[in-house]
């Protein structure tokens, strides 16, 4: 449990860097993202977590 709060914390870490150091830039970034079909959020998001879990797999080994 002890080593899943550090990994929580550290992606709120990452998660929270771009809205605290461009705030501005973010906005547009998030109408951009409001613009975009579902598919392809669906297919970014499906990749993003192939890519965790490739990732994790690679840490572990």
């Amino acid at each position: 449990m002890e080593f899943f709060l550090c990994v929580l914390g550290m992606v709120m870490i990452i998660e929270g860097l771009p809205y605290f150091a461009f705030p501005e830039k973010m906005k547009s970034w998030v109408q951009k993202i409001l613009e975009m079909p579902d598919s392809a959020l669906r297919k970014f998001g499906l990749v993003l977590m192939v890519t965790g879990l490739w990732m994790i797999y690679m840490g572990k080994c």
